[in-house]
């Protein structure tokens, strides 16, 4: 039976700072989605990039810079276990 974890005061060690800033900085390569755990988004995005030559890099990069902006302001604040990001 699951459970949740946060209902245990649980809290991932990864950081909301951390997470945001390699979205805005790392966007096109998905390296925000691979630190919290969201894997699939993260190959997405890297394939995107890597598959189209670079072209895809543009929307890529805009996708990584909005989901960057989301983790700083708490609109997206959990990993990919579901545990709330520290601050």
């Amino acid at each position: 039976m699951y459970q949740n974890p946060t209902a245990y005061g649980q809290v991932s060690y990864k950081s909301k700072t951390t997470a945001g800033v390699l979205g805005i900085l790392l966007g096109s390569l998905g390296v925000h989605n691979f630190y919290l755990g969201y894997t699939g988004k993260g190959v997405a995005q890297l394939l995107l990039t890597v598959c189209t030559c670079g072209m895809g890099a543009v929307i890529s990069e805009i996708w990584g810079f909005v989901e960057g902006i989301m983790i700083l302001t708490g609109s997206i604040n959990t990993d990919g276990r579901g545990l709330p990001l520290k601050d």
